[in-house]
């Protein structure tokens, strides 16, 4: 079975467990989650752990681009953690338009006096709405940490226990503190680690493709 073959499966597989997710245990979950740990700090905390990402992508590409501008190389290292940076940012660029695109209320209110399902019993999509009230679905904080582990899952396999549990510790935290819905967070996982996978496969094409060629004689 070829990547793309897999990546199909996969998106069904997604597609059903979204919906499966939807029907039946976003909103059992939610109540669940807001009776019996709302106001429990350390959930929330375990959310920041995206939030420390954007920052350092951010500067990288700026000492990478101004590195490769002085003609100088870059090591492997240097190199994964610009492509980690790269498929944070497009993964968060696809993710804003999805959440625009679907327009899913939050399962509390946070800002702004927002629809949800715990304060309004608002419960739904609506495509196209717009508005920080309607931005529930993909969960970005699950698409970043995802987007940036995935590239790290494929360059430095021997670390995976590591990038697991902090997938899990951020899913953990938005899941627990009632930020998201569980199908939001599977939708945002595999948007991150499809963007991943994407920007490394984009990544080796290029360097095989741009390589310098020997020539004897």
């Amino acid at each position: 079975m070829s990547s793309c073959t897999r990546w199909v499966v996969s998106l069904a597989i997604v597609i059903v467990a979204v919906a499966l997710s939807y029907a039946w245990l976003d909103r059992p979950i939610a109540v669940y989650v807001h009776a019996e740990f709302h106001g429990v700090k350390a959930l929330p905390w375990l959310t920041f752990i995206p939030e420390c990402l954007a920052l350092p992508a951010v500067a990288l590409f700026i000492i990478m681009g101004w590195r490769v501008a002085l003609g100088r190389h870059l090591s492997r290292v240097e190199s994964v953690f610009l492509v980690c940076g790269v498929s944070l940012t497009v993964a968060v660029a696809i993710k804003d338009q999805l959440k625009f695109a679907f327009g899913r209320t939050w399962p509390e209110t946070w800002i702004n006096n927002n629809p949800s399902l715990i304060r309004n019993n608002v419960y739904g999509f609506n495509p196209f709405h717009g508005g920080v009230g309607y931005s529930s679905f993909p969960s970005g904080h699950t698409t970043a940490i995802c987007a940036v582990m995935s590239v790290l899952w494929i360059c430095y396999p021997k670390f995976r226990a590591i990038y697991v549990l902090l997938m899990i510790a951020v899913a953990t935290g938005l899941i627990g503190a009632d930020y998201h819905f569980l199908s939001d967070v599977i939708a945002g996982a595999f948007l991150g680690l499809s963007t991943g996978w994407m920007t490394v496969s984009f990544w080796e094409r290029a360097e095989r493709t741009l390589r310098p060629v020997d020539v004897q004689g």
